[in-house]
């Protein structure tokens, strides 16, 4: 029997994050002031400090800016799961994201390896991001 997942409970700028996740679009707030983009989700940016901003939609291609491979379950509702990979990927468009690998052995992990979003569902309004080796990527 698998264990429970936690589900995130998000509010205010998180839960309209959460909401594109869950209708299968990747979006960022970009700045209006500078362009900047930015994520985690935020009132202001951190480049110019501008309060005037919109969601814009990602194309959800980067590459591998960094991993762990975690092979040891602290939580039982990854046991299941081990080996697994957590990623940070550098999207094409500059933010940086943290999130699991999927359909791939975490052995095929390698600096900037091309990768794509896929969203995982959870619950009404609530999907994750993870990603998987773009077609064509060649393992490291």
């Amino acid at each position: 029997m698998t264990a429970p997942r936690f589900v995130p409970d998000p509010v205010g700028l998180s839960a309209q994050y959460y909401a594109f996740c869950a209708a299968g679009e990747l979006r960022f707030q970009r700045c209006d002031g500078c362009g900047a983009w930015r994520h985690p989700p935020r009132h202001r940016c951190g480049a110019c400090g501008s309060d005037r901003w919109e969601w814009a939609a990602s194309s959800g291609r980067g590459r591998v800016f960094s991993w762990t491979v975690t092979h040891k379950a602290f939580d039982p509702a990854f046991a299941e799961r081990l080996p697994y990979a957590v990623l940070v990927v550098e999207l094409d468009e500059g933010p940086r994201v943290v999130a699991n690998l999927v359909e791939a052995d975490p052995a095929v992990l390698r600096l900037d390896l091309p990768v794509e979003v896929v969203f995982e569902p959870l619950a009404d309004g609530i999907a994750l991001t993870h990603f998987r080796p773009r077609g064509g990527a060649e393992p490291g």
